[in-house]
This record gives C-alpha cells, sequence and structure tokens, in this order.
C-alpha cells in the first residue's frame, strides 16, 4: 500500500527502466585529483567549475545533447547531508542517477526528495521536474514513508484557513485514519462542554466552525502505548488582544503541531511499527465574536485546575491542558506533545532549531541520539522549576500568561506539565513550523520539525 498522500503528486523518483543521465556529485578534491569521468572532468575545468556547494554543471555528451550534471558537495559534504535537495530544484526535467557521491544512499535519496517538494495546489502552471533514481542500496519503502510524512505536514500547514479550518482539519484527519484503518472518534461543539473540554470549547466557541477533539486509534493492546498531541490552532487572531497585522501574518501555520503528529503519525502506522498508537488534536479558531472569551475570565479545566486568562494569544496551552488532561487519562508509555506554542523559543533558538522539554533524563538523551542520527535537528530546554510559580495566579490556580516576559517557553512547558501526572514519559515540543528562507531540502513555507527524530526513536523502541 502507498502511503497516504493529503495532496497527491507525482513521485520525485524514477525507476531504471529507460535511460537515465548521471550526475556526478563531487568535492573540490575530486576536480583536483582527476577522480571523476574524464568526459565530465575536462568540461568541468574548462568551465571553471570548481565544486562549491550546491553547484550544479550541466555536461554535453559527445554529440552535443545533454549527458549528465556535475553536482558540488563543497569541502565539507557532511555539514550538508540533505544538500542534495537543490538538485530537485536545479536539474531541467528528466530521469536522472546518480553515478558517483561520497553520501550514503539513504541521505541523497532523502535529501532529493525532501528538495523536490512543491506546494503548487493554488497554481494554474505545474512545472514539468525532474527525478531521480533511488540507489539500490537504499530503503525505498522507509525514503517514501519519511517524506510522505513530511509532505502531509508541510501540505496542511501551508494550506490557507479558508481550506484548512477546523473542519477540513477534521476531514484530513479522518482521510489519515481511514488509509490505515484507524479508529477516529470526534467531539464537537456545545458536546465539549457535556464531555468535559471545557477550555477547547473556551478557545473556539466564537468561531463560526465548531471546536472540537479529533482522536484517532491505531495498533495492538499491550504494545508500547504511544500517544501524541498535536495544538490545532487552524487560525489565531490573538482573539481579544488582537494581534498585529504582521503578526497574523502567518497564523495559518498555528495547527502546525497537528499537523506534524499528523505526519508522525504517517510514518508509524505506514511502518506498521509495534506501538499502541493514539492522536489526540485538539481543532479550534481563535476568532473575535460577541462569545469571545475574555482577559480576567476563570475558567476550570477538564483536570479541575483553574485558569485565569490573562492573555487571550495565549490559547494553545489552554487547548493543549484538556487535551494532555485526557491523554493522561490512559497511562501511556510516551506522551509527546507539539505546538507552535511561544515566541520566545525562537529567540532563544530561532526558526530552524526546535526545543523539547522533559523530565525525563533517559528520554531526553535518547532524542538527542536520534536528532544526530537522523540530522532532524533538535535542543533540550530546562523545565526550570524555579520558574513554576510564576504559573500560579493570584484568585486562581494557574494564569495562562506569566507577567514579567521572562522565559516564556519555559513556563509554558511548565503550565502544561500541570496537566501530565500519569505518563511515564512526557516531552514538550515547542516547534515554528515554518522555513522562513529556502534551504537545499526545503522551499519557504509549511515545515515539518522533530518528527523525523521522534520517528527513529518510537521505532527503536517498538524494537
Amino acid at each position: 500500500m502507498a502511503p497516504f498522500q493529503f495532496i497527491e503528486r507525482p513521485s520525485p523518483f524514477n525507476t531504471s527502466a529507460g535511460k537515465t543521465l548521471p550526475i556526478f556529485a563531487v568535492t573540490p578534491a575530486h576536480i583536483e585529483t582527476g577522480s571523476i569521468d574524464p568526459i565530465a572532468l575536462d568540461w568541468a575545468k574548462k568551465a571553471g567549475f570548481k565544486a562549491e556547494s550546491g553547484a550544479v554543471l550541466l555536461v554535453p555528451s559527445s554529440d552535443g545533447h545533454l549527458g549528465g550534471a556535475l553536482f558540488g558537495l563543497g569541502s565539507k559534504p557532511s555539514e550538508a547531508p540533505f544538500l542534495t535537495g537543490k538538485l530537485a530544484r536545479t536539474l531541467p526535467a528528466g530521469k536522472w542517477h546518480i553515478e558517483t557521491a561520497p553520501l550514503t544512499a539513504n541521505r541523497l535519496a532523502l535529501g532529493y526528495g525532501l528538495g523536490s517538494y512543491r506546494f503548487e495546489r493554488y497554481k494554474s502552471a505545474k512545472p514539468e521536474a525532474p527525478t531521480l533514481m533511488i540507489p539500490a542500496d537504499a530503503d525505498e519503502a522507509d525514503i517514501k514513508r519519511q517524506l510522505a510524512g513530511v509532505f502531509l505536514a508541510r501540505d496542511l500547514i501551508n494550506t490557507p484557513t479558508n481550506d484548512m479550518g477546523p473542519e477540513a482539519l477534521e476531514a484530513a484527519f479522518r482521510a489519515l485514519a481511514a488509509h490505515y484503518r484507524a479508529d477516529v472518534s470526534v467531539i464537537s461543539g456545545e458536546a465539549l462542554l457535556t464531555q468535559n473540554f471545557p477550555l477547547v470549547h473556551t478557545v473556539g466557541r466564537a468561531s463560526a466552525e465548531a471546536p472540537r477533539l479529533l482522536e484517532m486509534r491505531w495498533g495492538k493492546k499491550g504494545h508500547r502505548k504511544v500517544t501524541l498531541v498535536g495544538k490545532g490552532v487552524c487560525f489565531d487572531t490573538g482573539g481579544l488582544d488582537i494581534k498585529t497585522a504582521v503578526s497574523m501574518h502567518l497564523m495559518k501555520k498555528d495547527m502546525g503541531g497537528a499537523a506534524n503528529v499528523m505526519g508522525l503519525a504517517l510514518m508509524i502506522m505506514d511502518a506498521k511499527l509495534k506501538v499502541d498508537l493514539r492522536v489526540i488534536v485538539p481543532a479550534v479558531e481563535n476568532s473575535i465574536s460577541s462569545n469571545a472569551f475574555r482577559p480576567g475570565d476563570i475558567y476550570r479545566s477538564r483536570k479541575g485546575l483553574t485558569v485565569q486568562i490573562d492573555n487571550t494569544d495565549a490559547e494553545g496551552r489552554l487547548i493543549l491542558a484538556d487535551a494532555l488532561t485526557y491523554a493522561d487519562e490512559e497511562k501511556t508509555d510516551l506522551l509527546v506533545d507539539m505546538a507552535t506554542l511561544t515566541g520566545a523559543a525562537r529567540v532563544a533558538l530561532g526558526p530552524d532549531l526546535p526545543p523539547f522539554f522533559t523530565d525525563d533524563e533517559e528520554l531526553a538523551r535518547d532524542l538527542c541520539e536520534a536528532s544526530l542520527t537522523v540530522d532532524d535537528p533538535l535542543w533540550r530546554m530546562p523545565l526550570y522549576m524555579g520558574y513554576d510559580k510564576d504559573v500560579s495566579a493570584r484568585i486562581a490556580d494557574l494564569t495562562n500568561a506569566p507577567s514579567g516576559g521572562m522565559a516564556g517557553s519555559i513556563t509554558a512547558a511548565l503550565f502544561l506539565k500541570r496537566f501530565v501526572t500519569k505518563a511515564k514519559s512526557w516531552s514538550h515540543f515547542d516547534i515554528f513550523g515554518w522555513a522562513q528562507s529556502e534551504r537545499p531540502h526545503s522551499t519557504i513555507g509549511g515545515e515539518a520539525q522533530a518528527i523525523r527524530a521522534l520517528y527513529h526513536h518510537i521505532g527503536r523502541i517498538a524494537g
């Protein structure tokens, strides 16, 4: 069975059938020592090709037609493991294969696949793209499922809110579940109150589309229980504490946590990992209307803790509080939540390096190891309990927006920690979910962050 696709697109790969053109991936040392194809070497020297990182030089055949390409890796190829993604956007259309490359087959193919991504749902013209033959010693099935998971996350984030509100996110969630024969249940609208999800209802009630809690179950009872929770704020105006126009510009990506856990779930299910998987997504739109929640309001959470609203723009932690409480009611081996939660995390680490928080030292070590193994950047941040007092409120149990503006990503994580008490291991990921500049393996737009590292870790613990 082919991996799930939210937006169907042709494969970036070709088969061995038919003629393919060669790509010689080389370092400057290969040019200097002459250890490549003689025709390509002669052309490189005549063209002044130095094999700089990401440089492409098309090479003619003896009869004057296109005969192949030289691809520069620079002097330190290990510093750009997915550099081959640039080939997917610079080569002319046609079928290609790698003739020589001092790279592992999996990274070579995965990098190319990641770089091939295009979001063309709203484009009239869709230009033909080049395709690459996956090397014989690469794990083709795993490469394709990782790409499918990353592409799902990117597609969901890139889709504007008029086509990706709570209803559309639910439809995508159901389609993913149906593809892998997972079970889905949804609690929507006023039923959130009767079934005790008051904070999810509070945040989403002002929207024209009802708030909802999405739940997916897959796998076999008795296997390691893994629960994924993703923040699904399909658009965030900031509520009555309204954002500026500039700050609102990218708020279609505020459901990036949901998009990423769905991409991770795709990988887990497609690989048939031996886990008991549960995915929970509170899906809302933080809008402004006569019934919008207000600064100063106090609401009781599913856990029973009361929360004072000191900023309606700190809404993500509210819906996660109910979702995490619900997730934690079934003791799980690993509970992971992902959310585009704080600007403070971006100030600390920038857009490309997502922080994670956990009080489980073994899990922290394993996640850092997985990050390095699969080149999926992560950085552990401290759950410093000295700041826990800042999450308390004067006339309620908690505040959703501590005053002072200091250590915002840490206090947000400490807020969420109050709602997790039973899970054997828990980790919170504060992701950006967006690439601000083009890189070899991604274009500007929605981005999957940390899910390849998590997939690697979950695959290891699943045995």
